[in-house]
């Protein structure tokens, strides 16, 4: 079992930036292709962005492209998402997700294993 912990949602006007981290405490985690998810009131959720184990293979969507960073630190045991130029509609609950030396595809089923959650709020 992979326990990832979430932190660094919060309220933003748009335009602004926050920045997520995902942490793995206590486990080998550099072994873990980490993605982020989000899901927005009445919506399904969505793939944001994945980083592959060894740290080589981004995957963006469409709409975070130019925007949205994805790195990891695995002596920290942590994926961070930085965002950019945040819009109103990307209020959601964001998630990451891991899966053991995942493809980093955008795929729900990929990955095994779910944090559980932290809220990020863009207003207008």
């Amino acid at each position: 079992q992979v326990q990832l912990v979430e932190s660094g949602g919060g309220s933003v006007q748009a335009g602004g930036s926050l920045r997520l981290s995902c942490t793995a405490p206590g486990r080998t985690f550099n072994i873990y292709t980490v993605a982020w998810f989000r899901q927005a009131p009445g919506k399904e959720r969505e793939f944001v962005t994945a980083l592959t184990w060894d740290g080589r293979t981004p995957n963006y969507a469409d709409s975070v492209k130019g925007r949205f960073t994805i790195s990891r630190d695995n002596a920290k045991k942590t994926v961070y998402l930085q965002m950019n130029s945040l819009k109103p509609e990307e209020t959601a609950v964001y998630t990451c997700a891991a899966s053991l030396y995942g493809s980093g595809s955008p795929g729900l089923r990929e990955y095994n294993y779910w944090g559980q959650g932290t809220q990020v709020t863009v207003s207008s």
